[in-house]
């Protein structure tokens, strides 16, 4: 995490750079089996991802970005 006025050891920078990279990755599969994922735990992810994407911004554009992307990419997920 960034602090004003703090620097980061190369190994904090390494540690950070993989924690990014495997946040990455399970957000890749994630999408990739959206499809497959019951509609609740859909419906958890996205208000989830809503919320930290938003980083205290009150817009609901990315809201609005991301049921769009999903709806482009995936087909929509039964009624289970």
């Amino acid at each position: 995490m960034y602090r004003p006025g703090f620097c980061m050891s190369q190994s904090e920078h390494v540690v950070n750079d993989i924690a990014a990279r495997y946040f990455l990755i399970l957000g890749a599969a994630a999408a990739d089996l959206w499809s497959e994922l019951p509609q609740e735990l859909q419906h958890k992810l996205f208000e989830r991802g809503v919320v930290l994407g938003h980083q205290g911004e009150r817009d609901e554009s990315l809201r609005e970005q991301l049921a769009k992307f999903l709806h482009d990419h995936h087909a929509r997920t039964l009624t289970r």
